[in-house]
Order: structure tokens, then sequence, then C-alpha cells
């Protein structure tokens, strides 16, 4: 995803944005409610205002770093709820910026190799869906690769999803080898001059040895037709499950060496902000975002843009 499919150039996207993030804006919001009207910034309202920040979910390093903001800066009113707003916006923006990377097709040969990966009920399939949606947008040739093969569903819906976007999908038998598959499917993509195979694998948590070796099965096949295959392997993160996916992004770090996050279900949670502790703690790039259920609401995403939604700062 190249700066073509950029949001920041549609305010429809931006409407949705805002609109996805208002739970999020709303509960920093409440959390903050009645600690920064009236009175002086003393050491215990500071204290208050980081606690609120912190069960706000945008994670203790960011809470501190506000407050210390806070303290140094002394705002002109104590009561000024759109200067805090806007110094919430601006550090967010700081973390955001460096991690606001869209997907980028630049693999020589082709095709280039996408690895999702992430639990079940997460939004995978459906984010493996709108991510070839885009690249068709932008004119490349997709190709999908059924690899959870241990979810008869999953193989169903992204049969669904690839006949709606009008891309071709490799599947194989429910419980097959899934790295045979994902090996077939590299061949048919460079056969047809694909330029992007992305792959869907299982989200078995509950076994994670099992899933570990799967995984490593899968990139020892890729390694073997590629050297340098997969060449992103992307996490998706459910919002709504707020911080456990701090404890995903380094499950599946361990698991699959995981390169990059997507962020779904932004819009059903009032948890946004973890997006926020996730860039800070661990510095992957966050490749896109999604604030809706139809195929146009994943998207990269501009910091400022995003840092402004989650603050409730509608600039």
């Amino acid at each position: 995803m190249t700066d073509d499919a950029s949001p920041s150039s549609g305010s429809n996207w931006q409407d949705r944005l805002f609109g996805g993030l208002k739970r999020t804006s709303e509960r920093l919001s409440e959390n903050l409610g009645g600690l920064f009207s009236g009175g002086k910034l003393d050491n215990a309202t500071l204290d208050r205002i980081e606690d609120a920040l912190i069960v706000s979910d945008l994670g203790p390093a960011m809470a501190a770093r506000i407050r210390a903001r806070l303290a140094d800066e002394k705002l002109d009113a104590p009561g000024d709820e759109a200067a805090l707003r806007a110094l919430i916006a601006d550090e967010i923006e700081k973390v955001l910026a460096p991690v606001a990377k869209p997907l980028e097709i630049i693999a020589f040969p082709r095709p280039q190799v996408i690895l999702v990966v992430g639990v079940n009920g997460s939004g995978k399939t459906t984010t493996i869906a709108k991510l070839a949606h885009n690249f068709v947008e932008q004119d490349y040739g997709v190709m999908l690769a059924a690899g959870d093969t241990f979810r008869a569903a999953a193989i169903g819906q992204l049969k669904v999803w690839a006949d709606r976007i009008g891309v071709p999908i490799v599947t194989g038998p429910e419980g097959g080898d899934a790295a045979g598959l994902v090996f077939d499917a590299v061949k048919r993509a460079t056969a047809e001059g694909i330029d992007v195979l992305i792959v869907d694998t299982a989200g078995r948590l509950h076994n994670k040895r099992e899933l570990m070796d799967e995984l490593a099965k899968i990139k020892r096949v890729l390694g073997r037709l590629n050297a340098a295959s997969p060449h992103d392997v992307v996490l998706v993160l459910d919002a709504t499950t707020g911080q456990n996916a701090l404890s995903q992004i380094e499950t599946f770090g361990e698991l699959a060496g995981i390169t990059g996050l997507v962020m779904t279900k932004l819009d059903g949670t009032a948890r946004g902000g973890v997006l926020v502790a996730a860039a800070e703690k661990f510095g992957l790039p966050v490749h896109a975002i999604g604030v809706g259920e139809t195929i146009d609401d994943l998207r990269p995403f501009d910091a400022r843009q995003l840092a402004n939604a989650i603050a409730g700062r509608m600039k």
C-alpha cells in the first residue's frame, strides 16, 4: 500500500476514522473528567492525570511523558481542556509517526509473500481480504493462500472473499499440510506472474508448540524457494482485546518473528489507546488500521490525523 492509498487524501476516511475512534476519545475524556478543571496543577493532580491516561490504555510510558510535559509547560489555564488535548495529540503523534508504514510491494523476484498471523477471532481472514482489495486497487496482481487448514470455515470464508474481490486462491483439504499448500501457492504465483501472495495461517494459540512448528515449517519451505521469503510477517490484532494485544505481540514475535502489525476493530472499542501503547513498547511498523466492516475500512494511517482522533481533537 503506497501513498496512493493514503487515507489522508479523503474526508470520507477522516470522518470514518474520527467516528470509529469516538468511543476511545470519549473514554479518555471520561477518565480525565474533573481532573483538569480549575485549581493548580499540583503533584497530586498530575498523578491523577497520569493514572487516567494509563487506564485509557495509552501505556505507562506515554502517560509519564504527558505528565512531565504538563509539569514543565505550565499551561496558561489549568482548566484549558483544548490545550490538554493538543498536548496529548502531539505526544501520541510523536510515537505513531515512526511506525506508520504502509506495506510496500518491492520484492524482486516476485511474488512478495506476506504471511499473516493472529489468533482466531482477531479478524485475520477479513483483514487478508481487505489488504488484497487495497493491492488490487493499486493494480497489483494478487493471490491468496488458505493456509489455515485446521478450520474449514476459514477456508470457505477466504474463498468467498477471493471470489468477491476477483483474485485467485489456492486451497487444500481441511487438516492438510499447510506448508505444502504454501509451496504450491508460491509455485503457481510465480508461474502466473503474481505480484503479491497473501498467506493465511492457523491461529491456535492454545497449542503454542504445534503452531510454532507449523509456522517454522512454512517459513523453511518459503526460504527454500526464495531466501528473502516470507518478505513480511504481519500480525493482526483485535483492538477490543485491549492490553491483551500487547501479550499477543510478544507471543507471536516469539512464534513467528513478526515484522509488522495491523490493528482491527478500532471502531468497536473504547480501548483504541492500546495502539499507542503497542507502538511505544515494540516500535514495530503498523501497516494499517481498521475502523469498520466494509472492504474500504482498512487503510494505512496518517499519524497526526490518528493522534487527533484518539485525543478527541477535531482538527
